[in-house]
Protein backbone atom coordinates (compact mmCIF):
# COMPACT_ATOMS: atom_id res chain seq x y z
CA UNK A 1 0.00 0.00 0.00
CA UNK A 2 3.04 2.46 0.73
CA UNK A 3 3.73 2.40 -2.94
CA UNK A 4 0.57 3.49 -4.19
CA UNK A 5 0.44 6.39 -1.66
CA UNK A 6 3.47 7.48 -2.39
CA UNK A 7 2.78 7.47 -6.51
CA UNK A 8 -0.40 8.83 -5.21
CA UNK A 9 1.37 12.22 -3.69
CA UNK A 10 3.40 12.11 -6.36
CA UNK A 11 1.10 12.66 -9.11
CA UNK A 12 -0.55 15.17 -6.64
CA UNK A 13 2.88 17.11 -6.04
CA UNK A 14 3.15 16.76 -10.02
CA UNK A 15 -0.77 18.71 -10.43
CA UNK A 16 0.19 21.21 -8.14
CA UNK A 17 3.01 21.88 -9.87
CA UNK A 18 1.07 22.11 -13.38
CA UNK A 19 -1.46 24.41 -11.73
CA UNK A 20 1.31 26.43 -10.37
CA UNK A 21 3.26 26.75 -13.38
CA UNK A 22 0.30 26.69 -16.00
CA UNK A 23 0.08 24.20 -18.25
CA UNK A 24 1.56 26.21 -21.80
CA UNK A 25 4.28 26.53 -19.34
CA UNK A 26 4.99 22.63 -18.49
CA UNK A 27 4.07 21.85 -22.34
CA UNK A 28 7.22 23.87 -23.35
CA UNK A 29 9.52 23.92 -21.06
CA UNK A 30 9.60 20.33 -19.93
CA UNK A 31 9.53 19.16 -23.66
CA UNK A 32 12.26 17.51 -23.16
CA UNK A 33 10.82 14.69 -22.01
CA UNK A 34 9.06 13.84 -24.62
CA UNK A 35 12.13 14.58 -27.59
CA UNK A 36 14.34 12.27 -25.57
CA UNK A 37 11.86 9.57 -25.44
CA UNK A 38 10.17 9.31 -28.58
CA UNK A 39 11.64 12.33 -31.32
CA UNK A 40 15.27 11.49 -30.43
CA UNK A 41 14.84 7.39 -31.54
CA UNK A 42 12.54 8.19 -34.14
CA UNK A 43 15.14 10.47 -36.13
CA UNK A 44 17.67 8.06 -35.74
CA UNK A 45 15.74 5.21 -37.83
CA UNK A 46 14.32 8.12 -40.28
CA UNK A 47 18.22 9.15 -40.93
CA UNK A 48 19.26 5.37 -41.13
CA UNK A 49 16.60 4.74 -43.59
CA UNK A 50 17.63 7.77 -46.10
CA UNK A 51 21.18 7.42 -45.98
CA UNK A 52 20.34 3.65 -46.73
CA UNK A 53 18.38 4.01 -49.77
CA UNK A 54 20.10 6.86 -51.11
CA UNK A 55 23.50 5.10 -51.18
CA UNK A 56 21.75 1.75 -52.90
CA UNK A 57 20.06 3.60 -55.63
CA UNK A 58 23.06 6.16 -56.93
CA UNK A 59 25.21 2.57 -56.37
CA UNK A 60 22.98 0.47 -58.46
CA UNK A 61 22.41 3.25 -61.22
CA UNK A 62 18.42 2.93 -60.83
CA UNK A 63 18.04 6.68 -59.96
CA UNK A 64 18.44 8.49 -64.03
CA UNK A 65 15.79 5.85 -65.09
CA UNK A 66 13.26 6.11 -61.76
CA UNK A 67 13.65 9.68 -62.67
CA UNK A 68 11.94 9.90 -65.98
CA UNK A 69 9.46 8.11 -64.93
CA UNK A 70 8.40 10.63 -61.59
CA UNK A 71 8.38 13.41 -64.11
CA UNK A 72 6.30 12.08 -66.14
CA UNK A 73 3.73 11.26 -63.38
CA UNK A 74 4.22 14.65 -62.24
CA UNK A 75 3.58 16.10 -65.63
CA UNK A 76 0.05 12.96 -65.61
CA UNK A 77 -1.20 14.62 -62.59
CA UNK A 78 -0.78 18.16 -64.04
CA UNK A 79 -2.49 17.56 -66.92
CA UNK A 80 -5.04 15.83 -64.97
CA UNK A 81 -5.70 18.65 -62.58
CA UNK A 82 -6.01 20.72 -65.84
CA UNK A 83 -8.64 18.68 -67.49
CA UNK A 84 -11.21 18.42 -64.25
CA UNK A 85 -11.61 22.53 -64.90
CA UNK A 86 -8.07 23.88 -62.98
CA UNK A 87 -10.79 24.43 -60.06
CA UNK A 88 -7.83 24.87 -57.39
CA UNK A 89 -4.53 26.16 -57.27
CA UNK A 90 -1.60 23.29 -57.26
CA UNK A 91 1.11 22.68 -54.85
CA UNK A 92 3.56 20.14 -53.75
CA UNK A 93 1.47 17.30 -52.08
CA UNK A 94 4.99 16.92 -49.51
CA UNK A 95 3.38 17.80 -46.12
CA UNK A 96 3.87 20.65 -43.98
CA UNK A 97 5.83 19.14 -41.27
CA UNK A 98 8.58 18.00 -43.56
CA UNK A 99 10.00 21.17 -44.13
CA UNK A 100 12.25 22.68 -42.19
CA UNK A 101 10.44 26.16 -41.69
CA UNK A 102 8.88 26.20 -38.83
CA UNK A 103 5.70 27.84 -40.76
CA UNK A 104 2.96 25.35 -41.31
CA UNK A 105 1.24 25.94 -44.50
CA UNK A 106 -2.20 26.35 -44.39
CA UNK A 107 -2.79 25.91 -47.97
CA UNK A 108 -1.58 22.22 -48.42
CA UNK A 109 -5.15 21.56 -46.99
CA UNK A 110 -7.32 23.49 -49.96
CA UNK A 111 -4.76 23.20 -53.06
CA UNK A 112 -4.72 20.23 -54.62
CA UNK A 113 -2.08 18.49 -54.26
CA UNK A 114 0.87 17.15 -56.63
CA UNK A 115 3.20 14.50 -55.13
CA UNK A 116 6.52 14.78 -56.04
CA UNK A 117 8.69 11.49 -54.63
CA UNK A 118 12.09 13.00 -55.66
CA UNK A 119 14.95 12.08 -53.76
CA UNK A 120 17.71 11.39 -55.56
CA UNK A 121 21.54 12.71 -56.58
CA UNK A 122 21.43 11.95 -60.41
CA UNK A 123 24.84 11.88 -61.50
CA UNK A 124 28.30 13.33 -60.42
CA UNK A 125 29.67 15.25 -63.61
CA UNK A 126 33.33 15.81 -62.84
CA UNK A 127 34.02 17.09 -66.18
CA UNK A 128 31.49 19.33 -66.30
CA UNK A 129 31.60 20.24 -62.21
CA UNK A 130 28.20 19.66 -61.88
CA UNK A 131 26.01 17.36 -59.97
CA UNK A 132 22.50 17.00 -61.11
CA UNK A 133 20.20 16.45 -58.50
CA UNK A 134 16.17 16.09 -57.46
CA UNK A 135 14.15 18.29 -55.46
CA UNK A 136 14.25 16.60 -51.94
CA UNK A 137 17.47 15.39 -52.15
CA UNK A 138 18.99 16.96 -49.05
CA UNK A 139 22.51 18.74 -48.11
CA UNK A 140 23.19 16.00 -45.23
CA UNK A 141 22.81 13.32 -48.61
CA UNK A 142 24.93 15.26 -51.03
CA UNK A 143 27.78 16.52 -48.71
CA UNK A 144 27.76 12.40 -47.81
CA UNK A 145 28.44 11.56 -51.14
CA UNK A 146 30.54 14.51 -52.83
CA UNK A 147 32.79 14.17 -50.18
CA UNK A 148 33.48 10.78 -50.47
CA UNK A 149 34.82 10.98 -53.66
CA UNK A 150 36.58 14.55 -53.23
CA UNK A 151 34.13 17.25 -54.42
CA UNK A 152 31.73 19.64 -52.49
CA UNK A 153 29.38 22.65 -53.41
CA UNK A 154 30.80 25.93 -53.04
CA UNK A 155 28.18 26.74 -50.96
CA UNK A 156 26.65 24.04 -48.79
CA UNK A 157 24.08 25.46 -46.14
CA UNK A 158 24.46 24.01 -42.61
CA UNK A 159 21.44 21.84 -41.58
CA UNK A 160 21.07 17.93 -42.99
CA UNK A 161 17.54 18.21 -43.49
CA UNK A 162 17.82 21.29 -45.71
CA UNK A 163 16.73 20.61 -49.17
CA UNK A 164 17.59 21.69 -52.88
CA UNK A 165 14.16 22.44 -54.28
CA UNK A 166 13.69 24.65 -50.84
CA UNK A 167 17.30 26.10 -51.35
CA UNK A 168 16.52 26.89 -54.93
CA UNK A 169 12.80 28.13 -54.46
CA UNK A 170 13.98 29.81 -51.07
CA UNK A 171 17.53 30.27 -50.45
CA UNK A 172 20.43 29.19 -49.19
CA UNK A 173 23.57 30.85 -47.52
CA UNK A 174 26.82 29.75 -45.89
CA UNK A 175 30.42 30.94 -44.69
CA UNK A 176 31.50 30.88 -48.15
CA UNK A 177 29.13 33.00 -49.54
CA UNK A 178 31.08 35.87 -49.78
CA UNK A 179 32.83 34.70 -52.60
CA UNK A 180 30.31 32.24 -54.19
CA UNK A 181 27.16 34.16 -53.19
CA UNK A 182 23.61 33.01 -51.92
CA UNK A 183 22.52 28.98 -53.24
CA UNK A 184 20.78 30.25 -56.27
CA UNK A 185 24.16 31.55 -57.63
CA UNK A 186 25.98 28.27 -58.07
CA UNK A 187 22.77 26.68 -59.53
CA UNK A 188 23.56 26.04 -63.49
CA UNK A 189 20.50 24.80 -64.64
CA UNK A 190 16.51 24.32 -63.41
CA UNK A 191 14.43 21.68 -65.04
CA UNK A 192 10.46 22.39 -64.17
CA UNK A 193 7.08 20.93 -64.90
CA UNK A 194 4.81 24.21 -65.63
CA UNK A 195 1.09 25.57 -65.26
CA UNK A 196 0.49 23.31 -68.60
CA UNK A 197 2.14 20.20 -67.92
CA UNK A 198 5.50 20.42 -70.19
CA UNK A 199 8.76 20.24 -69.13
CA UNK A 200 11.27 22.74 -69.77
CA UNK A 201 14.63 23.51 -68.65
CA UNK A 202 16.14 26.45 -68.47
CA UNK A 203 19.43 27.90 -68.32
CA UNK A 204 21.33 31.29 -68.16
CA UNK A 205 21.48 31.03 -72.21
CA UNK A 206 18.08 28.98 -72.47
CA UNK A 207 14.85 30.14 -70.99
CA UNK A 208 16.72 32.58 -68.92
CA UNK A 209 14.24 35.11 -67.79
CA UNK A 210 12.86 31.71 -65.97
CA UNK A 211 16.30 31.00 -64.56
CA UNK A 212 16.36 34.28 -62.93
CA UNK A 213 12.91 34.30 -61.49
CA UNK A 214 12.56 30.61 -60.30
CA UNK A 215 14.96 31.57 -57.04
CA UNK A 216 12.69 32.99 -54.05
CA UNK A 217 9.62 32.51 -55.82
CA UNK A 218 8.83 29.42 -53.51
CA UNK A 219 6.72 27.54 -56.01
CA UNK A 220 4.77 30.00 -57.62
CA UNK A 221 6.25 29.46 -61.59
CA UNK A 222 6.39 25.79 -61.32
CA UNK A 223 7.43 22.33 -60.18
CA UNK A 224 10.94 22.02 -59.62
CA UNK A 225 12.07 18.25 -60.55
CA UNK A 226 15.91 18.58 -60.83
CA UNK A 227 18.88 21.03 -61.02
CA UNK A 228 21.97 21.36 -61.97
CA UNK A 229 24.91 22.36 -59.33
CA UNK A 230 28.23 23.72 -59.26
CA UNK A 231 30.67 21.51 -57.74
CA UNK A 232 34.45 22.28 -57.16
CA UNK A 233 37.33 20.14 -55.47
CA UNK A 234 37.37 19.38 -52.09
CA UNK A 235 40.16 18.99 -49.54
CA UNK A 236 40.32 16.90 -46.28
CA UNK A 237 40.52 19.74 -43.28
CA UNK A 238 39.19 23.44 -42.81
CA UNK A 239 41.84 25.43 -41.05
CA UNK A 240 40.04 27.51 -38.53
CA UNK A 241 40.75 30.49 -36.98
CA UNK A 242 39.17 32.04 -33.66
CA UNK A 243 39.63 35.89 -32.92
CA UNK A 244 37.38 37.24 -30.06
CA UNK A 245 36.63 40.61 -30.73
CA UNK A 246 34.99 43.55 -28.54
CA UNK A 247 33.09 46.91 -28.88
CA UNK A 248 30.44 46.84 -31.51
CA UNK A 249 32.44 49.11 -34.13
CA UNK A 250 35.43 46.95 -34.27
CA UNK A 251 32.79 43.49 -34.38
CA UNK A 252 31.87 45.25 -37.43
CA UNK A 253 35.19 46.69 -38.79
CA UNK A 254 36.72 43.31 -38.48
CA UNK A 255 33.97 41.20 -39.70
CA UNK A 256 33.80 43.52 -43.00
CA UNK A 257 38.03 43.27 -43.39
CA UNK A 258 37.22 39.10 -43.10
CA UNK A 259 34.73 39.14 -45.71
CA UNK A 260 35.91 41.62 -48.00
CA UNK A 261 39.38 39.16 -47.91
CA UNK A 262 39.07 36.94 -50.90
CA UNK A 263 42.13 34.80 -49.65
CA UNK A 264 39.33 33.55 -46.24
CA UNK A 265 37.19 30.05 -48.17
CA UNK A 266 35.16 30.61 -44.96
CA UNK A 267 33.87 33.61 -43.20
CA UNK A 268 31.27 33.35 -40.00
CA UNK A 269 30.96 36.26 -36.90
CA UNK A 270 28.65 34.60 -34.04
CA UNK A 271 27.52 37.47 -31.71
CA UNK A 272 27.16 37.17 -28.03
CA UNK A 273 25.97 40.36 -26.88
CA UNK A 274 26.17 43.94 -28.41
CA UNK A 275 30.00 44.44 -27.90
CA UNK A 276 30.97 40.94 -28.03
CA UNK A 277 31.52 38.21 -31.02
CA UNK A 278 33.60 36.00 -32.32
CA UNK A 279 34.68 35.77 -36.16
CA UNK A 280 36.11 32.70 -37.73
CA UNK A 281 37.92 32.71 -40.87
CA UNK A 282 38.93 29.22 -42.85
CA UNK A 283 40.37 27.59 -45.92
CA UNK A 284 40.89 24.21 -46.89
CA UNK A 285 43.58 22.21 -46.31
CA UNK A 286 44.75 18.49 -46.98
CA UNK A 287 47.14 18.61 -44.44
CA UNK A 288 46.43 19.13 -40.61
CA UNK A 289 48.50 19.52 -37.61
CA UNK A 290 47.74 16.55 -35.37
CA UNK A 291 47.94 18.71 -31.97
CA UNK A 292 45.42 20.94 -33.40
CA UNK A 293 43.05 18.72 -34.45
CA UNK A 294 39.18 18.90 -33.60
CA UNK A 295 36.32 16.74 -34.52
CA UNK A 296 33.71 18.71 -33.32
CA UNK A 297 31.08 16.39 -35.53
CA UNK A 298 31.66 13.56 -32.94
CA UNK A 299 28.75 13.17 -30.45
CA UNK A 300 30.48 13.68 -27.10
CA UNK A 301 32.18 16.84 -28.76
CA UNK A 302 30.38 20.35 -26.72
CA UNK A 303 28.21 21.73 -29.19
CA UNK A 304 29.90 24.42 -31.73
CA UNK A 305 28.43 27.94 -30.12
CA UNK A 306 30.07 26.90 -26.79
CA UNK A 307 32.89 25.91 -27.80
CA UNK A 308 33.11 28.80 -30.33
CA UNK A 309 31.89 31.04 -26.91
CA UNK A 310 35.39 29.73 -25.03
CA UNK A 311 37.47 31.68 -26.92
CA UNK A 312 35.46 34.92 -25.92
CA UNK A 313 35.32 33.68 -22.43
CA UNK A 314 38.99 33.33 -22.68
CA UNK A 315 39.65 36.55 -24.61
CA UNK A 316 42.15 34.77 -26.67
CA UNK A 317 42.86 33.53 -30.39
CA UNK A 318 43.24 30.24 -31.58
CA UNK A 319 43.35 28.19 -34.44
CA UNK A 320 41.88 24.17 -35.12
CA UNK A 321 41.60 21.81 -38.10
CA UNK A 322 38.26 20.44 -38.78
CA UNK A 323 37.48 17.32 -40.82
CA UNK A 324 35.53 19.50 -44.20
CA UNK A 325 32.08 17.65 -43.53
CA UNK A 326 31.89 18.18 -39.56
CA UNK A 327 33.02 21.87 -40.86
CA UNK A 328 29.78 21.91 -43.29
CA UNK A 329 27.74 20.65 -40.30
CA UNK A 330 29.07 22.36 -37.46
CA UNK A 331 25.47 24.11 -36.30
CA UNK A 332 23.56 20.73 -37.20
CA UNK A 333 23.74 18.51 -34.10
CA UNK A 334 22.63 21.87 -31.78
CA UNK A 335 20.34 23.76 -34.90
CA UNK A 336 22.17 26.42 -34.11
CA UNK A 337 21.37 26.91 -30.56
CA UNK A 338 17.77 26.40 -30.64
CA UNK A 339 18.34 22.93 -29.12
CA UNK A 340 19.04 24.33 -26.15
CA UNK A 341 15.37 25.74 -25.33
CA UNK A 342 14.25 22.10 -26.22
CA UNK A 343 16.67 20.17 -24.06
CA UNK A 344 18.43 22.71 -21.68
CA UNK A 345 20.76 20.19 -20.98
CA UNK A 346 21.93 18.90 -23.60
CA UNK A 347 25.37 20.13 -24.10
CA UNK A 348 25.95 18.12 -20.71
CA UNK A 349 28.84 15.87 -21.22
CA UNK A 350 26.98 13.24 -19.37
CA UNK A 351 24.43 13.56 -21.83
CA UNK A 352 26.57 14.22 -24.83
CA UNK A 353 28.24 11.05 -23.92
CA UNK A 354 25.02 8.89 -23.51
CA UNK A 355 22.57 10.67 -25.65
CA UNK A 356 24.38 12.64 -28.01
CA UNK A 357 24.56 10.20 -30.96
CA UNK A 358 21.08 10.39 -31.45
CA UNK A 359 21.20 14.49 -31.86
CA UNK A 360 19.62 16.49 -33.32
CA UNK A 361 16.05 15.51 -33.21
CA UNK A 362 14.39 16.02 -36.88
CA UNK A 363 12.78 19.37 -37.02
CA UNK A 364 10.08 18.24 -38.91
CA UNK A 365 9.27 15.56 -36.10
CA UNK A 366 9.15 18.66 -33.73
CA UNK A 367 6.74 20.32 -35.67
CA UNK A 368 4.68 17.19 -36.51
CA UNK A 369 3.98 16.53 -32.55
CA UNK A 370 4.66 20.64 -31.41
CA UNK A 371 0.44 20.78 -31.36
CA UNK A 372 -1.01 24.59 -31.43
CA UNK A 373 -0.33 25.35 -27.92
CA UNK A 374 3.37 24.89 -28.37
CA UNK A 375 2.92 26.72 -32.09
CA UNK A 376 0.83 29.61 -30.36
CA UNK A 377 3.62 30.13 -27.53
CA UNK A 378 6.35 30.14 -30.17
CA UNK A 379 5.16 32.70 -32.36
CA UNK A 380 4.28 34.94 -29.82
CA UNK A 381 7.27 34.57 -27.70
CA UNK A 382 10.00 33.10 -29.87
CA UNK A 383 12.43 34.70 -32.46
CA UNK A 384 13.89 32.31 -36.03
CA UNK A 385 14.29 35.27 -38.56
CA UNK A 386 17.21 35.86 -41.02
CA UNK A 387 17.54 39.44 -42.21
CA UNK A 388 19.81 40.34 -45.49
CA UNK A 389 21.39 43.80 -45.25
CA UNK A 390 24.28 45.19 -46.83
CA UNK A 391 27.39 45.14 -45.25
CA UNK A 392 27.76 49.30 -44.84
CA UNK A 393 24.42 48.65 -42.79
CA UNK A 394 25.84 46.12 -40.42
CA UNK A 395 26.31 48.05 -37.54
CA UNK A 396 22.76 49.99 -37.75
CA UNK A 397 21.47 46.62 -37.90
CA UNK A 398 22.84 44.78 -35.35
CA UNK A 399 21.63 47.83 -32.67
CA UNK A 400 18.25 47.85 -34.19
CA UNK A 401 18.33 43.78 -33.41
CA UNK A 402 18.97 44.59 -30.32
CA UNK A 403 16.57 47.11 -29.58
CA UNK A 404 13.87 45.27 -31.05
CA UNK A 405 14.38 41.64 -30.14
CA UNK A 406 17.74 41.80 -28.59
CA UNK A 407 18.32 37.55 -28.96
CA UNK A 408 21.95 36.49 -29.09
CA UNK A 409 23.62 34.76 -29.97
CA UNK A 410 23.37 36.17 -33.58
CA UNK A 411 24.75 34.58 -36.63
CA UNK A 412 26.47 36.72 -38.94
CA UNK A 413 26.83 35.22 -42.40
CA UNK A 414 28.95 37.51 -45.46
CA UNK A 415 27.87 37.10 -48.84
CA UNK A 416 27.73 38.76 -52.26
CA UNK A 417 25.11 39.25 -54.35
CA UNK A 418 25.53 39.81 -57.62
CA UNK A 419 23.38 42.26 -59.83
CA UNK A 420 20.84 41.06 -61.48
CA UNK A 421 17.44 40.77 -62.33
CA UNK A 422 15.44 38.19 -60.29
CA UNK A 423 13.16 39.09 -57.15
CA UNK A 424 16.59 39.65 -54.85
CA UNK A 425 19.38 41.60 -56.30
CA UNK A 426 21.19 45.36 -55.10
CA UNK A 427 19.75 48.16 -55.98
CA UNK A 428 22.58 49.49 -58.18
CA UNK A 429 24.01 47.49 -61.28
CA UNK A 430 27.03 46.56 -59.41
CA UNK A 431 27.57 43.40 -57.17
CA UNK A 432 27.33 44.47 -53.60
CA UNK A 433 28.48 43.06 -50.23
CA UNK A 434 25.29 42.04 -48.23
CA UNK A 435 25.35 39.85 -44.44
CA UNK A 436 23.09 37.45 -43.23
CA UNK A 437 22.41 38.24 -39.93
CA UNK A 438 20.48 34.81 -38.15
CA UNK A 439 18.42 35.56 -34.76
CA UNK A 440 16.98 32.06 -33.08
CA UNK A 441 15.56 32.36 -29.49
CA UNK A 442 13.86 34.01 -27.04
CA UNK A 443 13.81 37.85 -27.35
CA UNK A 444 14.72 39.56 -23.97
CA UNK A 445 13.19 42.80 -24.49
CA UNK A 446 9.73 43.21 -22.15
CA UNK A 447 8.14 44.70 -24.73
CA UNK A 448 8.46 42.02 -27.54
CA UNK A 449 5.24 41.47 -29.63
CA UNK A 450 5.78 39.08 -32.62
CA UNK A 451 4.03 41.15 -34.63
CA UNK A 452 4.87 44.72 -34.16
CA UNK A 453 8.36 43.81 -33.05
CA UNK A 454 9.18 42.08 -36.33
CA UNK A 455 7.18 44.81 -38.85
CA UNK A 456 9.92 47.28 -37.01
CA UNK A 457 12.41 44.86 -38.23
CA UNK A 458 11.09 44.52 -41.72
CA UNK A 459 10.67 48.36 -41.96
CA UNK A 460 14.01 48.71 -41.44
CA UNK A 461 15.35 46.22 -43.36
CA UNK A 462 13.27 47.70 -46.84
CA UNK A 463 14.70 51.35 -45.95
CA UNK A 464 18.37 50.07 -46.48
CA UNK A 465 17.51 47.26 -49.28
CA UNK A 466 17.93 44.32 -47.64
CA UNK A 467 15.66 41.05 -48.08
CA UNK A 468 14.20 38.47 -45.51
CA UNK A 469 14.18 35.07 -45.98
CA UNK A 470 10.97 33.51 -46.35
CA UNK A 471 11.47 30.72 -44.91
CA UNK A 472 9.89 33.01 -41.55
CA UNK A 473 6.82 34.66 -40.22
CA UNK A 474 6.72 37.73 -42.60
CA UNK A 475 4.33 40.26 -41.20
CA UNK A 476 4.60 42.99 -44.21
CA UNK A 477 1.07 43.94 -46.18
CA UNK A 478 1.27 43.27 -50.18
CA UNK A 479 2.37 46.42 -51.12
CA UNK A 480 5.76 46.46 -48.42
CA UNK A 481 6.31 43.24 -49.68
CA UNK A 482 6.61 43.94 -53.14
CA UNK A 483 9.02 47.10 -51.89
CA UNK A 484 11.56 44.67 -50.68
CA UNK A 485 11.25 42.51 -53.42
CA UNK A 486 11.96 43.49 -57.02
CA UNK A 487 8.48 41.47 -58.62
CA UNK A 488 8.71 42.71 -62.41
CA UNK A 489 10.43 39.34 -63.78
CA UNK A 490 7.95 37.73 -61.60
CA UNK A 491 4.86 38.98 -62.55
CA UNK A 492 5.67 38.94 -66.31
CA UNK A 493 6.21 35.44 -66.28
CA UNK A 494 3.29 34.77 -64.14
CA UNK A 495 1.31 36.42 -67.06
CA UNK A 496 3.06 34.71 -69.95
CA UNK A 497 3.31 31.04 -68.00
CA UNK A 498 -0.33 30.37 -66.87
CA UNK A 499 0.74 30.40 -63.47
CA UNK A 500 -1.81 32.95 -62.18
CA UNK A 501 -5.03 30.21 -62.48
CA UNK A 502 -2.63 27.48 -61.31
CA UNK A 503 -0.22 28.89 -58.58
CA UNK A 504 -0.76 31.40 -55.49
CA UNK A 505 1.30 34.62 -55.59
CA UNK A 506 4.24 34.15 -53.53
CA UNK A 507 2.79 36.79 -51.20
CA UNK A 508 -0.62 35.04 -50.77
CA UNK A 509 1.71 31.79 -50.00
CA UNK A 510 4.29 32.90 -47.22
CA UNK A 511 3.13 35.97 -45.84
CA UNK A 512 0.92 35.88 -42.27
CA UNK A 513 -1.28 38.98 -43.36
CA UNK A 514 -2.71 37.19 -46.43
CA UNK A 515 -2.91 34.25 -45.06
CA UNK A 516 -4.88 34.71 -41.57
Amino acid sequence: MDPLLYLAGLVVLFLLWIKVKGLDYVIVHQRWIFVCLFLLPLSVIFDVYYYVRVWLIFKMCSAPKLHDQRVRDIQRQVREWKKDGSKKYMCTGRPGWLTVSLRVGKYKKTHKNIMINMMDILEVDTKKQVVRVEPLANMGQVTALLTSIGWTLPVLPELDDLTVGGLVMGTGIESSSHIYGLFQHICVAFELVLADGSLVRCTEEENSDLFHAVPWSCGTLGFLVAAEIKIVPAKAWVKLSYEPVRGLENICKRFTEASENKQNTFVEGLQYSLDSAVIMTGTMTDHAEPDKINRIGLHFKPWFFKHVESYLKKDTAGVEYIPLRQYYHRHTRSIFWELQDIIPFGNNPIFRWVFGWMVPPKISLLKLTQGETIRRLYEQHHVVQDMLVPMKNLQDAITRFHQDIDVYPLWLCPFLLPAGRGMVHPKGQEDELYVDIGAYGEPRVKHFEAKASTRQLEKFVREVHGFQMLYADVYMDREEFWEMYDGRLYHKLREELGCKEAFPEVYDKICKSARH
